[in-house]
C-alpha cells in the first residue's frame, strides 16, 4: 500500500509534471484576468522598444563603413565570374554534355553518366540552356569560395578549441537564420546583381562544410594521429598529410551539402538580383501565372540539383575504378560530332522543344481548375475553416455561421475545458499526470488560438518546457531570446510564424511518422518511398511552390503544403532508421517471452527508436522554418512576410530584426528537441 501510493506522489513530483503545472496555470491566470488587465493579453505598444530602428541604425553603420571594402571584393568576385560564364557559354553544348557524360562514367560508371548525359539533354530541349549556364556560372565561383571559408573555419575551430564553442553557436546561428534575411544586408553592401547571388550562396554554403571538416578531423583515430607524432611530423604535416586525407569521406560529405546548398540560394537570391538565370525565370514566370513554363524552368532546377548531387554525393563513399578509356571516347566523341556539324550546329537556346508540353500544361492546368474548381475550393475551404484557422484564432472566433453552421458560445467553452478536466483527471489517475495537464493545457490553446496565446504564458511556458529538456541553462536563455522578440514588436509576427510552422510540423510528424513505420515494416514500401524522398531532398525550396499554386493559387493553404512537402522527408527517413536500427537480441527476447509484433513494436522498437525520432522532429522542424520564410512569396502572414518585405522596401533594421526573431524560435526549437532526444537517449544508456 505504501509503495502504491508513493508511485502517483513521484509521479506527481517528476520535473515535466511540475512543468506542465506552472504552465497551466500561468495560462488559467492569464485567461482570468485578461479582461481587467488587457495587457496580460496583448503586449502593449508603449513598452515596445525601438529595437528594429536601433538594429537598422548599427547594422547599417557598419555597412556603410565596410561599403567601399565591399564594392572592391565585388569588383574582383566579378573576374572569376565573367570567366566562368564566358567558358560555359563558349563551350558547344554537345562538348559541355560529353565532359558532363565522361564524368559520370568517372565516377559512376554507366548509369552516372547517362544520368549527367540525359539530365543535361532535357536542359538543352528546354530553351532555358543560357539560364541555366548562367546559373553555374555562379554556383561555380561560389562553391569554391564557400569550401575555402568553411574549411578555414574547420580547421580553426579544430586547432583552437576554445574557439569550437563560439564557432559552432555561429554556425548554428547561420543556419538557422532565413535566408531571405541574408539578403537585405548585402544587397545594400554590393547592390543589385549577380555578386549578390555569389556572396550570399557562399554564406549560406559555408557552414555545412565547416561541421563536416570540424566532425572528420574530430573522428581521426587516435591511433593515426599517434602514428604521425611517433613519425616526426610536424603539426601541419600531420593536419593535411594524415587528418584530412583520413576524414576524406566526411569532408566529402560536407562538399556535397556545400553544393546542393549553394544552388538552393543561388535560385533564391535571384528575387533580388534580375540576373538572367534559371531562378529569375521560375519567379518570373510564376508572377505571369504562367505555370507550365514554371514548372519547366523548375524542373531544370532540380535535374540540375540531381545530377550535382549524385556526382557529389559517389565522392563520400567507396567508388568503383570505371574503364577510363572510356571517359576519353565520349569526350572525343563530342569533340568530333561537334566539329562535323559545326556550321549547322544550332545555338542552344534556340531550343524550345517542350515549350509546348509547356503551353499543353498551361490549357490542362486551366481546363482541370475550371472543371475542378468547386472541388479545390472545398478542399482549401475545408482545410482553412475546420483546421488551420481554429488553430491560429481559436474556436471561440472561428467557429462561425459562415464556417461550421453555428455560433461559439461561453458554454461550449466551459464543455470543453470539462472534458478537457475529466482527460485529465483520468490520465492522472492511470499515472501519467504530465499528459493530464498538458491535454488540459491543449484544450486552452485550442479555445484561445496560438496567434492569440497570452505573452507570459508563451515565455513561462517555453522556458519551463526548455528546463523539462536541458536545465535552467536553456530556461533562462528561452526567456532571455523570447523577451526580445516580445520588447522589438515583433511578438505577434512570431506567434503567426509558429502557428503555420507547428501546424506544418504536426502534419508532416502524423504523416511522415506512417509513412516511415510502413517504410520500417514492409522493404517493398520502402523501396517505393526512398526514391521519393531522395528527389524531394535535392529539390530546392523555390520549386515546391510551383505545383501548390498550380492547384490552389495564393493563400495560407498553398504555403501550408509546401512547408509539408519540403519538411517531410527528415520524419520519414528517421523514423524508419528508427525502427530499424532495434537491436536484435532484443527483439528476439521479446519474441521469445511471447510477445506479439504489435507489442515489440509498441513495447521495444519505438520507445529504442525514440531518440532517433526525435532528432528528425528536430530536423522537420528546421525544415519548416527554412521554407515558412520562402513561402512568404505565396501569401503567408508572420514573420517570413517582413523579412521579404523588409528586402523589397531595402528595410535593414527590419530584416535583421524579423530574421532574428525566425532564427530564435527555429534555435530554441532545436536545443529544446535535442534535450529531450538526449534525456532518451541517457535513459536507454546510449
Amino acid at each position: 500500500m505504501t509503495a502504491a501510493h508513493g508511485r502517483p506522489a513521484r509521479a506527481m513530483a517528476a520535473p515535466g509534471v511540475r512543468a506542465a503545472l506552472v504552465a497551466l496555470l500561468a495560462g488559467a491566470l492569464c485567461l482570468a484576468l485578461a479582461p481587467r488587465f488587457a495587457w496580460l493579453g496583448q503586449w502593449p505598444d508603449a513598452w515596445t522598444l525601438p529595437l528594429t530602428q536601433w538594429a537598422g541604425t548599427a547594422v547599417t553603420w557598419l555597412l556603410e563603413a565596410i561599403k567601399p571594402l565591399a564594392r572592391e571584393f565585388s569588383a574582383l568576385m566579378r573576374h572569376p565570374m565573367d570567366w566562368a560564364n564566358l567558358a560555359l557559354h563558349a563551350t558547344p553544348w554537345p562538348i559541355t554534355i560529353g565532359v558532363t557524360a565522361a564524368l559520370g562514367w568517372y565516377l559512376g560508371g554507366f548509369a552516372m553518366a547517362a544520368l549527367g548525359a540525359v539530365g543535361l539533354g532535357f536542359v538543352v530541349a528546354s530553351g532555358y540552356w543560357t539560364e541555366s549556364m548562367n546559373t553555374l556560372a555562379l554556383v561555380a565561383v561560389s562553391v569554391p569560395l564557400a569550401l575555402v571559408v568553411g574549411g578555414a573555419i574547420g580547421i580553426l575551430a579544430n586547432e583552437m578549441p576554445r574557439l569550437k564553442p563560439p564557432v559552432q553557436a555561429l554556425l548554428d546561428v547561420m543556419q538557422t537564420v532565413p535566408t531571405f534575411a541574408y539578403l537585405t544586408p548585402l544587397m545594400l553592401l554590393f547592390g543589385f546583381g549577380p555578386v549578390v547571388g555569389l556572396i550570399a550562396s557562399a554564406i549560406y554554403a559555408a557552414p555545412p562544410m565547416a561541421r563536416n571538416v570540424l566532425l572528420a578531423l574530430e573522428r581521426v583515430d587516435p591511433e593515426i594521429r599517434e602514428a604521425a607524432v611517433m613519425s616526426g611530423a610536424t603539426r601541419a604535416q600531420q593536419l593535411f598529410q594524415v587528418e584530412i586525407p583520413s576524414g576524406a569521406s566526411q569532408i566529402m560529405v560536407g562538399v556535397n551539402q556545400c553544393l546542393m546548398a549553394a544552388l538552393s540560394m543561388v535560385i533564391i537570391a535571384a528575387v533580388i538580383g534580375g540576373f538572367n538565370d534559371i531562378g529569375w525565370e521560375v519567379l518570373l514566370t510564376m508572377r505571369k501565372a504562367q505555370f507550365g513554363q514554371s514548372l519547366l524552368a523548375g524542373l531544370v532546377i532540380v535535374v540540375f540539383a540531381v545530377v550535382i548531387d549524385r556526382y557529389s554525393g559517389t565522392l563520400a563513399g567507396e567508388r568503383r575504378r570505371h574503364d577510363r578509356r572510356v571517359v576519353y571516347l565520349l569526350l572525343a566523341l563530342s569533340v568530333v560530332l561537334t566539329a562535323l556539324f559545326w556550321s549547322s550546329l544550332a545555338d542552344a537556346a534556340t531550343f524550345h522543344v517542350l515549350t509546348p508540353v509547356a503551353e499543353a500544361v498551361d490549357r490542362s492546368l486551366t481546363a482541370f481548375t475550371i472543371a475542378n474548381g468547386a472541388t479545390l475550393d472545398a478542399i482549401k475551404n475545408n482545410a482553412m475553416f475546420f483546421g488551420l484557422l481554429p488553430l491560429r484564432i481559436g474556436l471561440d472566433q472561428a467557429v462561425l455561421p459562415f464556417t461550421w453552421g453555428f455560433a461559439w458560445t461561453g458554454t461550449m467553452s466551459w464543455a470543453l475545458f470539462a472534458v478537457a478536466a475529466v482527460l485529465c483527471l483520468l490520465l492522472i489517475w492511470r499515472g501519467r499526470p504530465a499528459a493530464g495537464l498538458m491535454a488540459m493545457i491543449a484544450a486552452g490553446m485550442l479555445e484561445t488560438g496560438i496567434a492569440d496565446l497570452p505573452w507570459p504564458f508563451v515565455l513561462i511556458g517555453t522556458a519551463a518546457l526548455g528546463w523539462v529538456a536541458a536545465g535552467w541553462r536553456l530556461a533562462l536563455l528561452s526567456l532571455v531570446l523570447l523577451s526580445s522578440i516580445l520588447l522589438s514588436g515583433l511578438f505577434g509576427r512570431a506567434l503567426m510564424s509558429l502557428y503555420l510552422s507547428g501546424a506544418a510540423v504536426f502534419a508532416c510528424a502524423l504523416v511522415g511518422g506512417a509513412v516511415g513505420w510502413l517504410a520500417a515494416v514492409s522493404p517493398l514500401a520502402w523501396r517505393l518511398v526512398r526514391p521519393l524522398c531522395d528527389m524531394l531532398q535535392t529539390i530546392p525550396l523555390f520549386v515546391f511552390l510551383i505545383p501548390v499554386l498550380m492547384f490552389f493559387q495564393i493563400g495560407e493553404f498553398s504555403a501550408f503544403l509546401a512547408i509539408c512537402a519540403y519538411a517531410v522527408v527528415p520524419m520519414i527517413r528517421y523514423t524508419r532508421h528508427g525502427l530499424v536500427s532495434t537491436p536484435p537480441d532484443l527483439i528476439e527476447a521479446a519474441a521469445a517471452s511471447g510477445a506479439t509484433d504489435a507489442q515489440i513494436m509498441r513495447d521495444i522498437r519505438v520507445p529504442y527508436a525514440a531518440p532517433t525520432i526525435l532528432l528528425g522532429l528536430n530536423q522537420t522542424i528546421l525544415y519548416a522554418f527554412a521554407m515558412l520564410v520562402i513561402a512568404a512569396l505565396i501569401g503567408t502572414t508572420g514573420l517570413g512576410q517582413s523579412i521579404y518585405l523588409a528586402l523589397g522596401q531595402a528595410d535593414v533594421g527590419l530584416g535583421v530584426s524579423a530574421g532574428a526573431a525566425m532564427a530564435i524560435l527555429a534555435l530554441l526549437a532545436d536545443r529544446i528537441v535535442q534535450g529531450f532526444a538526449a534525456e532518451r537517449r541517457r535513459a536507454l544508456g546510449l
